[in-house]
Parts: C-alpha cells; structure tokens; sequence
C-alpha cells in the first residue's frame, strides 16, 4: 500500500512541476508596440527569420490613420479596423517604409479584386511567437499564420460554399512597383515583387523578392489580374478556366506589371481548411521554391508552428527571470522577442545571397544577416547581442565584413543587400571595435580596422562620412557643411573616432590611439558657456546666431541636429563624461544641467541621443540613487504590457534593448568601452546562461536582496566598488548580488 502511495506522491509532484512549469515564450505579446508609433507588428515569424506573415491594415478608407504617414512604415496599427490581406516579408519597428509585399487574402462568394472591396473587419486576433489568428468578419474565415525561416505558412478555414485565395502584387508599403506572377499549376504560383526605396530613398536601387507558393489543395479555378495603375476605378479584369477539366490550355495564366496578382477559387461542400506555404528569396525564384521545400515541404501547419516555438523558446531561455509580476515577464520576454527579429537572415537555404552592390549571387557557410539600423543599435542591442547570443553576434561582424569586401564600405543603414545611408554617423566601426573589446574575437580584425581607417580618413567620395574635411579641419561640422545636423554629426564621428581609439590601443597602434583619441573629443569646440550647452557654429568659427536650445524636437528641422535638439545632444558624450563636467563647471553644475533635462520635459525616451541619460548620474559619486529612480519611472511608464507599451518606434529592436537591460540591472553606457553602470533589478533572480565557446559552460547568476536603493553590489561575495562592472568581470563570475535598502 505504501508504494502506490509513493508512487501517486510522486506523480503528484510531477504534475505540480509540469503546471508551474514556466516556459518563457508564454510570455511573448506580439502585439506590444503595434501602438503608439512603436512599429512592430503581431505577424508570425521565426528567430532572426526572413519571413513574417503580418495582417495587413494600413490600406483602406475605413481606418482614419491611414493618412498618417508615421503609421505607413509597418504593416499593421493596432487602432486600425480595416485588413486587406496578409503580407509575407516586413520589417519590425522602424521608422520608414519599405516591404510589406506578397499580401494574401482569403474571401469567399464571387471573386473580388479590389482591395477595398475584398477587404474586412476582423476579430478574434492571438498573437504568439510564431503565430497569429484572427477571424475575417466579412467572411467567418479563421485566418492562422505560422512561419520557419523563410516561409510563410497560412491556414484558412473555408465555410461552405465559394472560396478564393487572392494574392495582390500591387499593395504594399514600398514605394516601387512592378511585379510578375505565373501560375505553374493548380496548386503552385511562382513570381516576383519589386521593392525598395526605404525612406523614400535612391529609387534606382529597387530590387527583386522572389516567391512561390504552394497550397494543399487544388484550386477549382484559378487566373491573373491586371489593372493598370493609371487607370483609376476600373474593374480588374481576370480569366479562369472549367475546373472539372484541370488544363490551362489557351487561357492567361502569367502577368507582368504594377497592379497585379492572381486567384485561386475552390467549391467547397462542407467547411474545408486549405493550408498554403509562401517560400521567400532574395535571389531567385528557384532558390524560393528550394527554401520552400527544404524547410517545409513534408510538414503541416501545426508541426511547423510547433517547431517555430520551440526555437523561440530555446532562444528566450537564455535568459530566466525569477520574481516580478507577470506583466514584468511579459515586457520582459516580448523585448527579448523583438530584439531577435532584426537583423534577420538573408542568405537561402543553400547558403546563396545577393551580393552588396551588384547583387550578384554569393554563398556563406554561416548566416549572412541583414536589416542593419547601426544609428540604433550600436548603443544597445548588439552590445546585448555579445553578452547573450555570441554566436549570432559573431556572424553579423562577419556579414558587416563581407559587406565592406563587397562594396568597399561598411554598412551605415543596410538594407536587403542595398545601403540606403540613413540618418547620420559612421556607427558600424563603433559595434565591430565594442564587438571585439569584448571578447568576440573570431573574425578578421584588421580588416575590420582597415574599414574603420577608410571611412574615418578619406575625404572624397566617402558615403559613411560626408562632411569629413571640415570635421578634420576644424574640428566640427559647420552650418555651411550641412543644412541640418552639424553638431550631433561632429557627436556621432566624435564617438566613432573613440572605438577607433579603444581598438587602436586594444591592437597595440599607439600613434593611432593617441590621433584618435584626440579627434574623439572636438565637441568641445562647439561648446558655448553661454547656454552650457552645445551650439553650432559658422564657417567663420562664430556662433550660429539663430540658435534656441528648444528647437529640432519632434521631427523639426534644425541646423544644429538631427531628429533632436540641444538638450538632447548634449550629454550623449558619455565616453566623454570628464570633459564634459569641466566644461560645465564641475559636478555639480553637471548634475544641474541634466535635471534640467528631465525637468524641463525636454528628454525624449523615444530617442536614442538621450537614451542614456539616466545613467549618467553614476558617473557623480554620491548622485547615483537618481540613476536608480529615473531608470525605474521610465520603465514603468513607457514600457508596458499594451500595444501602446513601447515609448515610439522600436527602431529594430533598441527601445526593447534598453527595458531588457533595466530590468535587469545594468547598461552598456558607452559605446565601446566593455563596461556596464548598475542600477536596481526588477527581478529577484536572473541566470544568463552564457555561450559554451565564448564564455565557458556556465551561468551568471543576478540577485537582489532587500528593498529600496542600491546599499551594497557584490560580486563572487566580495564588495563591488563603485556603481560600475566591466564586462570581463561579469561573464568570469558567477553571482552579481545587489543588496538594497530603504
């Protein structure tokens, strides 16, 4: 009797651990940040994928923000009503826009094929890692989306009755048109959409996503459309054939031209569920179908989601959190999530990938990336890359590297094989010098600093660096220079020459370090006693006369800065913080001059210049608690778990790289230096589990103890000074403890 018992004890046991068992992909919300300009968007997709399979809401008189054009770089708008299909490449959380191609809608009764038209009100939306549902109310058809790598993989579920599955070429948020479909059989499409121009930008530099699309079922009738773009409120017109025959004999089944696409109807007896899988490439239709059938050829739609999930899940458990609420996890996770979208992969099943600029084809044996937003992510996100996923950090210097080889340049804002030279600053050297410095040392370093020398050295022709001569030459930018931005581009080049500096010495090039390391700090020039703050100037050397400190927020135009203004720039000289102080009259007048920051409404947690101004009061000996208190009232009331829940644009995945990290206690304050500054976990316990072959097979373990400010830091038990750790110290050690007390 007492072994039954026993044994009932220890299933018992069991099933307790099974229910409270946590798995942290649970607490993805995809739906964070579809709000309030956060750019992201609910659609399924795998790590790192190529593929997303986003609902499509941004097309169509029915929702009032479409005139908005802050809301047309992504696919999707939670407030949105009004869904026209569900696009099949996309980007997440960035702030043009470009992709959101290859729109798939299912309808049912007689074939429609204007988009607003066909279009429906939905209901019922899940969003998951991996996967999203929703109901099209127009229709009563359940839409589920999963995807590997570089598929999209669909499932309808058909009431009786006619059905159609239509897929648009000439919708889409990219600014170029010009497509071709061609209907291979009865189940099978191949083609192509031309896309590009992000920002608006070099529309000569279009270029081609290749797809095809296989469905589990054979249509009953199936056709092209076409209905050129000049020609306003005509009815498209469209050709099928006797479905009972199944030949394509004598009737159109290819289309080239803008607006575009083909149908495939069936006649369904009884609720019917038709699965259809969208392979993508970048290189050519053949590559398309390989992907397609390499990753998905023999698997069902929940097998494939399933599969999704799990390498969600493996990724996500690199990190475990302990403690906290459950909308913490959920903020927690989901920007872990985010973080490993972008940047994705390029490269095809078999290695093939359109080569920087001739797109010509290559092969890589790793993972060729791309989507790279370095004004964003040189401040956070790769940092965080190193530190977590090493190995994915390692293949993106890789890939920055094979770019220069290609194109002779580092990417600035690479796109899809395209540089697209967005916003400003040299960035790309500042993440392969911070890459290295901190410990990740499998690739080419010196061709690394060779490309970090061209682009901070040569003057003429330079994409990375216009503006070069006059920032050698003088110093700074002038108002002559450039129309906008001459400060916080002379920050930007300033911080570059800094990593050039850091890698120098790490190198052992000592004239380097030392000629760098004096280029690294030239803002000084363009800092007037007057306002304590930074200001442009002429090409005389005079002051810009036109000057408010005010002005260059919100999008405004502004001689001195890009997308901010002078309390915005100011202080994002944190490799500099010494100099800084002096400038200003010491520290207290620092520590005045950054309240003034907050308390003027002038920080903007949305941008990255300011991003890490809350923990600059670190670098004051005895203000350290106000880094504590500003990091924990901006988490809480920017980051939530709503769709509003990010303060603006995602920026491929920064803003989710900054709550990560506040949450767990600790930031990556100066780009370049191996070395984060300490503020208050949200969480009891935090175990990273770190990467075999960079760090060793161990965990590092975050605790706090007690409530309130920061009293004591330990690590390995022994007293940490100051309210700074370097990088080195906390992946050889084991348990970071944070004693606190009110």
């Amino acid at each position: 009797m007492q072994f039954f018992k026993n044994i009932f004890f220890y299933f018992l046991v069991l099933l307790c651990g099974i229910v409270h068992a946590q798995n942290p992909v649970e607490y993805v919300n995809p739906f964070i940040g579809t709000s309030n300009f956060g750019a992201t968007n609910p659609g399924a997709i795998a790590p790192r994928g190529m593929v997303s399979v986003s609902p499509f809401n941004v097309a169509g008189k029915q929702n009032s923000l479409e005139k908005d054009s802050r809301w047309l770089s992504n696919p999707y708008v939670h407030e949105n009503t009004f869904l026209t299909g569900f696009s099949h490449v996309n980007l997440s959380g960035v702030g043009c826009p470009d992709l959101g191609v290859i729109l798939a809608m299912p309808t049912t009764g007689k074939l429609e094929t204007n988009h607003l038209k066909y279009g429906s009100t939905y209901s019922n939306e899940i969003a998951k890692a991996g996967y999203y549902s929703t109901v099209l109310n127009k229709y009563k058809i359940k839409v589920e989306t999963t995807a590997s790598t570089r598929v999209g993989v669909s499932k309808y579920s058909f009431p009786q009755g006619e059905s159609n599955v239509l897929i648009n070429l000439g919708l889409g948020l990219t600014n170029e048109q010009g497509a071709m479909v061609k209907i291979v059989s009865s189940t099978e499409i191949e083609g192509v959409r031309n896309v590009g121009t992000f920002c608006y930008y070099k529309p000569e530099e279009a270029y081609p996503v290749y797809f095809v699309a296989k469905f589990s079922r054979p249509a009953d009738a199936f056709g092209v459309w076409k209905k050129p773009a000049k020609y306003k409120g005509v009815e498209a017109e469209w050709m099928g054939y006797n479905g009972k025959t199944r030949r394509m004999k004598n009737y159109q089944k290819e289309v080239v031209g803008d607006s575009i696409g083909t149908y495939f109807t069936y006649h369904f007896n009884q609720p019917t569920q038709v699965e259809m899988k969208v392979g993508i490439s970048y290189v050519s239709i053949e590559n398309a179908r390989k992907n397609l059938e390499k990753e998905t050829a023999n698997l069902a739609f929940d097998e494939i989601y399933q599969h999704t999930n799990k390498q969600w899940n493996n990724l996500l458990s690199r990190i475990e959190v302990e403690g906290g609420s459950k909308n913490d996890k959920t903020v927690f996770y989901t920007a872990l999530y985010h973080t490993l979208i972008h940047p994705n992969t390029l490269n095809d099943y078999n290695g093939e990938y359109p080569k920087m600029a001739n797109r010509e084809t290559a092969k890589t044996e790793g993972t060729r990336f791309t989507v790279f937003s370095f004004w964003d992510t040189y401040r956070n996100l790769h940092q965080l890359m190193s530190l977590v996923y090493p190995e994915q950090q390692s293949d993106m210097v890789k890939s920055m590297l094979d770019i220069y080889r290609e194109s002779g340049w580092l990417p600035k804002w690479e796109l899809n094989a395209t540089e697209t030279t967005t916003m400003v600053g040299d960035p790309a050297g500042i993440v392969l010098a911070d890459t290295y410095l901190r410990g990740i040392k499998d690739f080419d370093v010196h061709l690394a600093y060779e490309a970090m020398l061209k682009s901070a050295d040569q003057i003429e022709n330079n994409p990375l660096r216009p503006g070069l001569k006059d920032y050698i030459e003088k110093g700074y930018q002038t108002t002559k220079t450039t129309n906008s931005g001459s400060v916080s581009t002379t920050q930007e080049y300033n911080i570059s020459d800094y990593a050039i500096a850091q890698l120098a010495k790490e190198l052992g090039k000592k004239e380097d370090f030392k000629r760098f390391s004096k280029r690294s700090i030239t803002y000084r020039k363009l800092f007037d006693k007057k306002f304590n703050l930074l200001r442009p100037k002429n090409d005389d050397g005079s002051w810009y006369a036109n000057f408010t400190p005010e002005k260059g927020a919100n999008f405004e135009k502004n001689k001195g800065f890009i997308e901010g203004n002078s309390w915005q720039y100011t202080f994002m000289v944190a490799h500099d913080v010494k100099g800084l102080k002096n400038l200003m009259g010491g520290d207290k007048a620092y520590v005045k001059q950054l309240n003034k920051v907050f308390d003027s409404g002038q920080f903007d947690m949305a941008n990255e210049p300011d991003m890490g101004y809350p923990y600059l009061y670190n670098f004051i000996k005895g203000e350290e608690w106000r880094s504590q208190e500003k990091v924990a009232e901006l988490r809480t009331t920017y980051f939530k778990n709503t769709p509003d829940g990010l303060p603006g644009n995602d920026d491929t995945g920064t803003m989710s790289a900054w709550v990560i990290y506040a949450m767990m206690g600790f930031y990556p304050i100066v780009p370049a230096n191996p070395e984060y500054t300490l503020t208050t976990p949200v969480f009891d316990k935090i175990t990273i589990h770190l990467n075999k072959q960079y760090y060793g097979n161990k965990s590092l373990i975050i605790t706090k103890e007690g409530k309130g400010k920061i009293n004591q830091v330990m690590l390995d038990g022994k007293v940490n000074q100051g309210f700074f750790i370097t990088h080195k110290k906390l992946v050889e050690s084991k348990e970071l403890k944070f004693k606190l007390k009110e």
